[in-house]
């Protein structure tokens, strides 16, 4: 189990670094609470690293990723009008706001590192690892490693935020939510179609 853990950390942090999902945690930091943004990411990647070791020591890849990613591409153009709207707090409403508000921020980046995972090279990475490999040790080093490296990713989005305008921050955010969303669209259709 040592050795899966260690080897799933290690290669599934390396995967990680300069991946969309990391970029996606560092636009997250500049629109949430650090806190929030690293609870729906290890959320997340509990979620999608079981549901890869399951696949990879049962069933093998059987998810229809050009299906997956086409939701995820819209969902992250969705993510984008949502940014550009903003978020406007009155005085008399700040406590209920602030309750929803953390709700909604924690299932926002939970459920766009679900559908950003889905059929992502970490993904397929810990679906391979659990093909030869201790599922629990895999299971845990693989989600260790995506989270750390997300953990990077956040605080290079949180020193971003405090150099930036809000408004500037707003509009790159929405601006790399499209581009994903983009990204995420075309290169789904070919599976699709």
């Amino acid at each position: 189990m040592l050795v899966s853990f260690a080897l799933s950390s290690v290669a599934i942090f390396v995967a990680e670094l300069g991946d969309k999902s990391q970029l996606l945690a560092m636009t997250f930091a500049t629109r949430y609470r650090a806190w929030q943004v690293l609870v729906g990411i290890t959320v997340a990647t509990v979620i999608v690293h079981a549901l890869s070791v399951a696949l990879g020591f049962g069933i093998g890849s059987a998810l229809p990723s050009g299906w997956v990613e086409l939701c995820a591409g819209v969902a992250f153009l969705g993510f984008a009008f949502w940014t550009l709207r903003g978020d406007e707090l009155d005085e008399s409403g700040n406590a209920a706001v602030s309750r929803r508000g953390v709700r909604a921020a924690l299932a926002a980046v939970t459920v766009a590192f679900l559908l950003a995972e889905l059929g992502d090279k970490t993904m397929l990475a810990t679906v391979t690892l659990a093909t030869r490999h201790d599922w629990l040790g895999t299971w845990l080093g693989s989600t260790l490693g995506m989270v750390v490296a997300d953990a990077l990713a956040i605080v290079a989005g949180l020193l971003l935020a405090r150099r930036l305008s809000s408004r500037a921050v707003r509009y790159g955010a929405a601006s790399l939510f499209v581009v994903f969303g983009g990204w995420m669209i075309i290169s789904s259709l070919p599976s699709i179609g």
